[in-house]
């Protein structure tokens, strides 16, 4: 249901390319999913911690990596993407880990600065998408 949510998201709404939208790091990621009481799935995201974290947060193993956080339009304004990145943060926590790292697209800086993150370094493309690095010490 994971991948459904951010097929959606992602490949439907945003016009990611699917063949860039899953990746290796899918395989050995904590996958979360936000699900309606009658088990509609409302929302997803993933943290990569370890060597995969590190690939993404300047080799750093304290840093979890948050990422592929997407929520179903129906979902939007209903708290479900906080609810994630809480989740994510209790899953880094868990793993030991002192930050999480996520690349946020430029649209969405708002929202993780209502959560806390921060914002670092320059605004750079991904998927032909502004994003800015952003972290937040657990």
């Amino acid at each position: 249901m994971c991948f459904a949510v951010r097929k959606d998201v992602f490949v439907g709404e945003q016009g990611v390319p699917e063949d860039i939208e899953y990746d290796a790091y899918d395989a050995t990621a904590v996958h979360v999913l936000a699900v309606r009481e009658d088990g509609v799935p409302l929302g997803t995201g993933r943290l990569l911690h370890g060597e995969a974290a590190a690939a993404k947060v300047d080799g750093d193993p304290a840093v979890g990596s948050l990422g592929r956080l997407a929520v179903t339009q129906a979902a939007r304004g209903l708290g479900v993407g906080a609810a994630l990145v809480r989740a994510i943060e209790d899953a880094a926590r868990a793993r030991g880990l002192v930050a999480v790292d996520l690349h946020a697209q430029t649209q969405a800086l708002g929202f993780y600065e209502r959560l806390g993150y921060v914002a670092y370094g320059p605004e750079f493309y991904d998927a032909g998408m502004p994003h800015r690095a952003m972290r937040r010490a657990l």
